[in-house]
């Protein structure tokens, strides 16, 4: 934003120093036009003080006003040509500029959407993990109320001796093994007495 900004006040410029350069031109041409008229009048009046008077300082007078007119028409000219040079010049950097601009704010616009497009997947993602969360803490205590149930019928099985501090997982599974060894040997017992 900051880098537009600083080509529009260059655009600006350039766009106030063309007017300038444009009003100039027109002054030149204006007065170029004003020469022009000037030596035609002197011209015919040269002509005219020639068929009158024939008089040879007149002609003389005449003569170098009009090659000092036609220095300063020159001089008009070449200050025209120069200027329009510059005015072609000016028209090409602001063209420049323009373009430049439009390539900034394009560049800038798509940085937007991408940043936008990024943020809506964040939120999704936070949505996500926010859901994740609910469910892992829903099947935590799920877990926790089973691994309870199973303590409790564990140890609670005639024999078993009622755990005196946490139990860990193995301790579950060998004192669950220990009840279906045991089971299993009281059923085979009973199978070899004839007992169905």
């Amino acid at each position: 934003t900051g880098v537009i900004s600083s080509l529009q006040r260059q655009l600006e410029i350039q766009e106030s120093q063309l007017r300038r350069i444009k009003s100039e031109k027109e002054m030149l041409q204006k007065q170029l036009t004003e020469r022009e008229n000037q030596l035609q009048a002197m011209s015919t009046k040269f002509c005219s003080l020639r068929e009158e008077w024939k008089h040879e300082e007149m002609m003389m007078t005449i003569e170098k006003e009009n090659c000092s007119l036609q220095q300063v028409v020159t001089e008009q000219e070449s200050k025209l040509a120069e200027q329009n040079k510059l005015i072609s010049e000016l028209q090409g950097t602001v063209s420049q500029l323009q373009a430049e601009v439009l390539t900034r704010r394009y560049h800038i616009h798509k940085q937007h959407q991408a940043q936008e497009a990024i943020q809506s997947q964040a939120e999704t993602l936070q949505h996500r993990e926010l859901q994740t969360r609910v469910a892992l803490e829903c099947i935590t205590s799920r877990f926790e109320r089973y691994r309870s149930k199973i303590i409790q019928a564990t140890f609670s099985a005639a024999g078993s001796k009622p755990p005196q501090a946490e139990v860990t997982d193995e301790e579950v599974l060998e004192a669950m093994q220990k009840i279906i060894n045991e089971r299993m040997e009281f059923h085979q017992m009973l199978k070899q007495k004839g007992v169905k």
